[in-house]
């Protein structure tokens, strides 16, 4: 397989790369792990991608499009890349923050 499609939620904290958030990084990971029982519980990714993200994705509900190997950081790309079409990984740190991705494509 050479791409993917994905989406994601991310919650930036104080301090992580391109980070404009005033949440501590345990606000963040508090919030990312709400956010994934709400997805477990059956609530929509997309629409909590657009409410909550802080990532300019979040508008089209968290859709990243088409990727490759070697565009996305690499803790990024093992969680996308390792899950099946419909699956939602667990809670994923990068150094922009904490992330739940949905595979699509």
């Amino acid at each position: 397989m050479s791409t993917v499609r994905a989406s994601h939620i991310l919650l930036m904290y104080k301090g992580s790369a391109r980070s404009s958030a005033s949440r501590s990084k345990d606000e963040a990971l508090q919030g990312i792990n709400d956010l994934k029982s709400q997805i477990d519980g059956g609530a929509d990714f997309g629409a909590l991608a657009r409410e909550h993200s802080d990532c300019p994705s979040g508008a089209s509900g968290g859709d990243l499009g088409n990727f490759g190997r070697g565009q996305m950081v690499p803790e990024f790309e093992t969680a996308a890349f390792g899950m099946g079409v419909g699956e939602t990984s667990g809670v994923v740190e990068t150094a922009f923050g904490y992330h739940l991705i949905q595979r699509t494509a």
